[in-house]
């Protein structure tokens, strides 16, 4: 294993001596600056795992060479150290991107303990970086048909630039695994990836959340706190059900977007933040904006890029790749042997409308592989399960932006498949309870793409 290598920079000699002789006992390789300039220069031609940084130097001082850092987007870790330390300085590096703060005199346990969190804590955030690029966006991006292959090309063309980009699509959809797709692809894949949902804060916390606060800037406000943009630093904020979004907050989110700083609840001053924003919906924002509910300035930040991702009864082709996926998903998750689907399960589920998309497609998957105690899901265990009882007593068969003709082929299909598991795949009982001619019913079975029950 290679050894971590850190850049102590320090203007007093014997400073860089102690420290550099206390690393060296622990395995770390050791390159020494007296000055922010100096050290600013080694690290445009080497990179290091780890920066020690003096607060007092002469020429840039440690604090503007920790703004310096941010502008160049070094994402080293910085362990600040000083021997004139306030509870005001500690908290002013911290504000600026400091992972740590030590006083002089440095005792060498201290110091050491506080490099290796750092350096495991950059080691995690790493890791879950790569496993997102990996593993994060492919769930949703599943599929062969034509609209999600529209849509993984369109993604691919977003992250190559840094436009901000609107997700709009039904719940469920997958907006949050397109955004981080965006991010993964994008020139920013190795910054962090922040998530906050609009709909899901309290009113009077999403500034907070948003933009940090300072101790006292209101009641239960006892530390300070960076806000999602400030954490996003160098990488993408994804803003979800950005149409709920309260009017007062809306203004100064497109403020953010125009002029590229936040200020802190409380704080009297701005910091500077280069975040790339993605936002989704799952509302019209025009008919919001139409209400008055929503800005149309931001509505014209946001939308530099828009996607559309497609409700799963768009690409119901697909549905059997993303039942198989989740079958394994589920099984694994919940320690049961590998389950098979009979054909006549997978025609109920290709027929059903979704109308909470993959997610529910997902977790009904999952309740069949948890509820069926045999290995194979049977056209029984997936009737037992689908919600077309409730869908059908609510009148929920519509589906918005749906032709009429593909809604009635969907009623009659429901009923028709309902009526032959009543009759135990008997076309005869069951044409004469719906009033059929049995050859018409056998040809409404062939237009409707209805499989007669049989071995399942």
């Amino acid at each position: 294993m290679v050894a971590a290598t850190i850049l102590v920079v320090d203007d007093e000699p014997n400073i860089l001596t102690s420290v550099s002789r206390a690393l060296g006992l622990e395995g770390y390789g050791v390159e020494v600056a007296g000055s922010a300039e100096v050290a600013l220069d080694k690290l445009d031609k080497q990179t290091f795992d780890a920066i020690l940084l003096d607060v007092r130097l002469p020429g840039i001082d440690g604090l503007a060479m920790l703004d310096e850092l941010r502008k160049l987007k070094i994402s080293t870790p910085v362990i600040m150290m000083s021997g004139h330390a306030t509870i005001e300085v500690a908290m002013e590096a911290t504000r600026r991107g400091a992972d740590d703060f030590i006083e002089k005199p440095i005792g060498s346990d201290r110091l050491v303990l506080s490099l290796r969190r750092s350096l495991e804590l950059r080691e995690l955030q790493q890791e879950n970086r790569e496993l997102r690029r990996r593993y994060g966006p492919g769930e949703s991006l599943l599929g062969q048909s034509p609209s999600m292959a529209a849509l993984r090309e369109q993604i691919e063309l977003a992250a190559r630039s840094n436009a901000q980009v609107l997700i709009l699509g039904e719940r469920g959809t997958g907006k949050e695994l397109v955004a981080a797709a965006i991010h993964a692809g994008s020139a920013r894949a190795d910054g962090p990836f922040e998530k906050l949902n609009c709909a899901a804060v309290p009113e009077g916390l999403i500034e907070s959340e948003l933009f940090g606060h300072e101790p006292g800037a209101f009641t239960g406000a006892t530390k300070q706190r960076r806000g999602k943009f400030e954490r996003a630093h160098g990488g993408t904020l994804f803003l979800d059900e950005v149409g709920d979004m309260p009017p007062q907050m809306q203004a100064k989110l497109l403020r953010v977007l125009q002029e590229g700083e936040v200020e802190r609840v409380g704080a009297g001053s701005t910091v500077e933040v280069d975040v790339r924003v993605v936002a989704a919906t799952n509302k019209s924002l025009e008919a919001e904006i139409e209400a008055g509910r929503f800005r149309a300035d931001l509505f014209d930040r946001l939308n530099v890029v828009p996607l559309k991702v497609p409700a799963l009864r768009e690409h119901a082709e697909d549905v059997p790749l993303l039942v198989e996926h989740f079958l394994a998903l589920a099984s694994e998750m919940h320690d049961r042997p590998g389950k098979e689907i009979t054909a006549g399960a997978m025609e109920l589920l290709e027929a059903y409308p979704y109308p909470g998309n993959v997610r529910e497609l997902r977790n009904l998957v999952e309740r069949l592989v948890i509820l069926t105690p045999e290995q194979t899901i049977t056209r029984t265990q997936a009737r037992a399960l689908l919600p077309i009882d409730s869908e059908a007593a609510s009148g929920t068969y519509f589906q918005p932006e749906t032709p009429l003709r593909e809604m009635v082929e969907a009623v009659e299909r429901d009923l028709i498949s309902r009526a032959l598991d009543f009759r135990d795949g008997h076309v005869t009982k069951t044409a004469a309870d719906l009033g059929l001619e049995r050859s018409h019913l056998y040809k409404k079975m062939r237009a409707l793409g209805i499989r007669k029950p049989g071995s399942d």
